[in-house]
């Protein structure tokens, strides 16, 4: 600002200041007491516009928050930890190729236990089905401009309609992914890729492991880790 600009908008403020201080003390006579009441109207004025144009500058700031937190990178690192209740079971002991029941129940993370899984029993390839029950989820669907999953708020007990995935292999780990379909209470339907599923009562996942390791790689494009089966 102007130097000389800023300095008279000092002045004029410090004259409407002292204006109002001399209309409160009633010094100023009837013509000086309109003028000054206009001064004093207008103080206020452009007092309530200040305050105004901080709320809005607040609530633009919590908006660009809130639209923030609304994305996840597919690159975000899963929990772990979350599935406590978690119970496998190898259902053909003996067999070349394993198939394991992994089972959750009241309160377990789905996403964090499979990730478990897959770490705990070295599964390097492997795909699944599961049946159950929720009660809140965050589903994702996939923004290519992003590069970024927009989240889906599950709320509430959901039947888990069908859920399937694959595991494969990432920079030699174990990578889950997983969509899913839920049903609400009237019947309707949401669907995504799973980013957190919270159990209740149970949900009950069958994974069979396949004789070949998949492997995966970034996809630069996408951000995305796609399977490739060129590599091995």
């Amino acid at each position: 600002m102007n130097p000389i600009t800023s300095a008279k908008k000092s002045s004029d403020l410090s004259e409407m200041a002292t204006w109002a201080v001399r209309l409160r003390r009633g010094s100023l006579n009837p013509a000086s007491r309109v003028a000054a009441h206009d001064l004093d109207r207008m103080i206020k004025i452009k007092r309530l516009g200040c305050i105004l144009l901080l709320i809005g500058i607040a609530g633009l700031m919590g908006y660009s928050q809130e639209k923030a937190t609304e994305y996840v990178s597919p690159s975000e690192a899963v929990p772990r930890g979350k599935a406590p209740k978690m119970q496998v079971q190898l259902l053909n002991p003996g067999e070349p190729t394993k198939q394991y029941a992994v089972i959750f129940y009241q309160g377990d993370e789905a996403f964090s236990g499979l990730s478990e899984f897959a770490d705990k029993y070295h599964i390097t390839s492997a795909h699944f089905t599961a049946i159950g029950a929720l009660n809140g989820a965050t589903l994702g669907w996939f923004d290519p401009q992003r590069k970024m999953y927009k989240k889906i708020p599950i709320n509430g007990q959901h039947e888990v309609i069908g859920m399937s995935g694959d595991i494969a292999l990432y920079q030699g780990k174990p990578v889950v992914h997983t969509h899913m379909v839920v049903g609400s209470p009237d019947g309707t339907t949401r669907a995504g890729h799973i980013l957190a599923a919270y159990v209740s009562p149970t949900l009950e996942v069958m994974v069979p492991v396949d004789p070949i390791a998949m492997q995966k790689r970034l996809d630069p494009a996408t951000d995305l880790t796609l399977i490739d089966p060129a590599l091995k």
